[in-house]
């Protein structure tokens, strides 16, 4: 039995030096050398063994010490996961103080996002470094968003909608990884896919309650997984297949780094959407494309010749209700959250 002897002082992890000492047999087929346990320094452990091998020991004799991907991604981002939690906005959002035009705007940026995101996984469904965590018909967004779309701006939504320069930068970055970076490719689906389908029967409920949606689910279909059956069941079969990926700890790493780069970038589109929306309100009225405008003024002059009675139908009226200037800049910033929350409070209720 070899043990490999390391000098140390003993200051990074002193209170482990009361742990008995810790031997591991190559007989044992470990693919390590023995490990004191008397105080030493993982920077020293670096000098002389590989960087896998350390970690590989430690994780066994600190069961804690996770190496799975999807605990490895729930780490790195649990900070900036805090921040966006402990947000005012983030606590009345679920007061369900949001304003129709604000969910337009925020369905649409959705909508560039994860066009982008599964083109790039379409590409990558063969790839060993996606093809395990491939669910198109459970996860993707892309055709209940544009239900959504429908829905709200009528059939011509593809010509109305806006896409701000930072929602363009989110599309831009999706692309590049898919294109060039492929094995970064699950660190934006696990931060969407996860965190929507955890957090959105939440979502769903405050939206249908607070912009008065039909029961029947209309504008509601980004929120509505028919492919999964048990979420629970569905995220840890997930999880597990994220945690099956080939990857060395480097590349671990650069997953962990891209999904909070997701993560900022999501914050960049928020920023975006409610500087649109406080240029409106500078100007006395709500941010709406060239279109809305033009539907909106042709049902202004069919009000001042005097609707006939009962004609007025139920998107006109949504329209109509839409049209209304919104009042304070808080009502933005609690739309925001619905955006956040899908992966915020989503990702982290997995």
């Amino acid at each position: 039995m070899e043990s490999v002897s390391l000098p140390c002082s003993g200051q990074c992890l002193e209170s482990w030096s009361s742990l008995p000492p810790i031997h591991i047999s190559r007989e044992c087929s470990a693919p390590f050398p023995a490990i004191p346990a008397s105080p030493f320094c993982p920077r020293e452990l670096r000098s002389v063994l590989s960087e896998e091998t350390v970690l590989t020991a430690l994780s066994l004799c600190f069961p804690r010490m996770s190496t799975d991907l999807s605990e490895l991604l729930k780490e790195a981002t649990k900070e900036v996961h805090e921040q966006a939690e402990n947000t005012p906005f983030m606590r009345n959002f679920q007061k369900g103080q949001v304003s129709l035009q604000e969910f337009k705007l925020v369905t649409a940026s959705l909508y560039f996002v994860y066009s982008a995101l599964e083109e790039e996984i379409e590409r990558n469904k063969n790839n060993p470094v996606y093809a395990p965590v491939y669910f198109p018909a459970e996860l993707h967004r892309k055709a209940a968003l544009e239900e959504d779309l429908k829905y709200f701006y009528g059939r011509n939504w593809r010509e109305e909608i806006p896409c701000p320069e930072a929602t363009q930068k989110y599309v831009e970055r999706l692309h590049y990884v898919g294109q060039n970076e492929p094995e970064l490719l699950v660190a934006h689906a696990y931060t969407r896919y996860l965190g929507d389908l955890s957090g959105g029967q939440v979502l769903k409920k405050i939206a249908q309650k607070a912009l008065q949606l039909p029961s029947t689910g209309e504008g509601l279909a980004f929120f509505t997984f028919d492919g999964v059956s048990n979420a629970t069941k569905f995220k840890q079969l997930y999880r597990s297949r994220m945690n099956a990926l080939e990857m060395d700890l480097a590349t671990k790493k650069r997953v962990m780094e891209e999904a909070k780069k997701a993560f900022l970038l999501n914050i960049q589109v928020f920023e975006a959407l409610q500087e649109l929306v406080s240029k409106g309100q500078e100007n006395g009225h709500p941010v709406q494309p060239k279109a809305e405008l033009l539907r909106m003024r042709n049902i202004n002059k069919s009000h001042e010749h005097g609707p006939a009675a009962g004609k007025e139908s139920e998107r006109t009226k949504m329209r109509s209700t839409d049209s209304t200037p919104t009042t304070s800049l808080v009502r933005w910033i609690v739309a925001l959250s619905f955006l956040a929350m899908t992966v915020a409070v989503g990702l982290f209720a997995m």
